[in-house]
């Protein structure tokens, strides 16, 4: 059990966002929490109203940084000046819209669009948050310009990991710029539900025709955030209902049982969770935070607090991954699953070493919702999160795509 004082106690009950938001009063619970107001829904159904924007960042998050960042006051503001250094979030960025994207095998050129993503939402965090229409104009023009030039995206396997990592990632930037005259919503929606939206389906139904244990968690984490971020971007709430139940109970590694399949309590008392790529290497393990961080994030801002789901089983996690990465011993218990087509057996009998401390990133999300919005301990989180505060983005953490699986921006974002 994680170390909490008898008072947040209550804290650890399985009640929904909404639930609670109801319980504690409606609008004034909504806005302790961190949010917005949200209506009064089942649990695990999509809302009946809406929250924009609703992904990554909600109206209050944009309104604190803004109200900071012109204060001066830091953390926001050293966050503020990591975003204003980064050479993505220049309004003279120009897009390299092309109709085929291609990830993995021969003619890839998948970089030209994460690197565009990147700028969008860079561009469009500078208008948001400095009021800088050059930036939103700039925003506007890259999004515009791949929703009406991209049809396809092709490539080997890796295909789908373009699909699920850039999708979520376009929709977050066009949900900040949907308020914006310039930018053509509409065409960003019918794109993203005909590009993106079959390749996500198609692999969290048939997994590339592999066994069902055969593609690591991030895979399936990336797809989910995709169907989930169109689902709010689009207001499709099928599609949002599908992604929250794929979280919840999906058959493959990234749903939350099976990618945190084994549980432990330290000598500290914290509670652990083993993370399905422990065993593989670190990085990897690390942006399994940053993808199921943001399917959490995205389903809070509309009112599902999937962070709490399965007692925290997210947050423990966390907890081992962060824990490791500072350089601390955990516990491990052998992996096993099945390869292939055939599911052939494959095992990993210790935690790899490899990649251990890599930076990206992640934490602020984390840190800012346990730690400060429930005023949980989050020790490790905490730990690696501050040693490496203030969070940058794309651009940041090295030029090969690992770099920008996340949006990054966490400590302008989040701190609280």
């Amino acid at each position: 059990m994680s170390r909490t004082s008898p008072h947040r106690r209550v804290q650890e009950s399985e009640l929904s966002r909404r639930g609670l938001l109801r319980t504690a009063g409606g609008l004034g619970a909504a806005l302790g929490l961190g949010g917005g107001a949200f209506a009064a829904t089942s649990a695990d159904a999509a809302p009946s109203t809406w929250t924009h924007p609703g992904m990554l960042h909600n109206a209050g998050d944009i309104n604190r940084a803004k109200v900071r960042v012109a204060a001066g006051d830091d953390p926001w503001l050293s966050g503020w000046n990591k975003l204003v250094a980064n050479s993505h979030s220049q309004s003279t960025w120009t897009n390299r819209a092309t109709a085929t994207v291609i990830r993995g095998g021969t003619g890839e050129n998948y970089g030209l669009l994460y690197n565009d993503i990147a700028a969008a939402y860079q561009n469009a965090l500078r208008w948001k948050v400095g009021g800088s229409e050059a930036n939103a104009v700039c925003a506007a023009k890259i999004l515009n310009a791949w929703s009406t030039t991209l049809t396809s995206i092709g490539g080997n396997a890796d295909r789908f990991l373009a699909a699920g990592l850039y999708g979520w990632q376009f929709a977050n930037a066009c949900e900040l710029m949907r308020d914006y005259g310039g930018f053509d919503l509409a065409a960003a929606q019918e794109m993203m539900a005909r590009v993106f939206y079959p390749m996500n389906n198609s692999f969290l139904t048939n997994h590339n025709d592999a066994c069902i244990t055969n593609y690591w968690a991030n895979w399936d984490l990336c797809n989910t955030a995709s169907i989930l971020a169109i689902g709010i971007l689009n207001q499709d709430s099928a599609k949002y209902d599908q992604a929250v139940t794929y979280f919840k109970s999906g058959a493959g590694n990234g749903s939350l049982a099976h990618a945190v399949p084994y549980l432990y309590t330290d000598s500290d008392g914290y509670a652990l969770g083993q993370w399905q790529e422990s065993g593989r290497d670190q990085g990897h393990t690390v942006m399994g935070m940053g993808q199921m961080g943001a399917i959490c994030e995205m389903a809070w801002n509309q009112g599902d607090d999937l962070y709490s789901y399965d007692g925290r089983r997210f947050m423990k996690g966390a907890q081992y991954v962060a824990k490791y990465n500072l350089g601390n011993d955990v516990p491990f218990t052998t992996y096993t699953w099945g390869t292939g087509q055939n599911c052939s057996p494959s095992s990993q009998t210790a935690i790899s070493a490899a990649s251990r401390g890599q930076i990206r990133p992640v934490w602020a999300m984390l840190h800012f919702h346990y730690n400060r919005r429930l005023s949980l301990d989050d020790k490790y989180i905490s730990a690696f999160y501050y040693a490496n505060a203030p969070e940058g983005g794309g651009g940041d953490y090295g030029s090969t795509s690992g770099g920008f699986d996340q949006l990054g921006f966490g400590t302008l974002m989040y701190a609280k």
